[in-house]
């Protein structure tokens, strides 16, 4: 069987590296930017699921979300029918580079699918859907306290 995987997690490093050198001068490091652009595009989000859509566990979210708090891109505020919920949003510094950032995504997206065809882009996105949604089952499963069997 052919290493999929590796690849995957070699693109996927690739790009990260690429963007954490990028926006150095933005001051985020570290994948902040993955964070930021979620919050941007889900306004009132709250942290736990936002965790779950970048598929981390809470306490790197948290100490990502922090320091985009501290460093002024973000703020969490009360929501309005339940105090102990908070829910994220950008503040205007967060709102004035997030276009920068999408920018960026569709410039690497562009580059990765260079010399595809529409075809082929279909394609690969609906089978990289499916090994995705492979992953998740293990994630959850994994998340919630067991072990897997190999």
């Amino acid at each position: 069987m052919k290493d999929i995987l590796r690849d995957i997690g070699i693109i996927a490093r690739s790009l990260d590296s690429i963007s954490n050198i990028e926006f150095k001068e933005l001051d985020l490091t570290k994948g902040q930017f993955l964070y930021l652009v979620r919050i941007c595009e889900n306004p009132g989000i709250i942290q736990e699921k936002l965790a779950e859509m970048v598929k981390v566990d809470r306490t790197t979210a948290a100490r990502a979300i922090k320091r985009l708090e501290t460093q002024g891109f973000i703020e969490k505020r009360d929501d309005k029918t339940n105090k102990k919920i908070k829910r994220l949003f950008p503040k205007e510094k967060g709102e004035d580079i997030y276009p920068f950032l999408k920018r960026e995504g569709e410039h690497s997206n562009k580059v990765a699918l260079s010399g595809f065809t529409l075809d082929e882009i279909d394609t690969l996105h609906a089978l990289l859907q499916r090994v995705r949604k492979n992953v998740e089952v293990d994630w959850e499963f994994v998340k919630k306290g067991h072990k897997r069997e190999y």
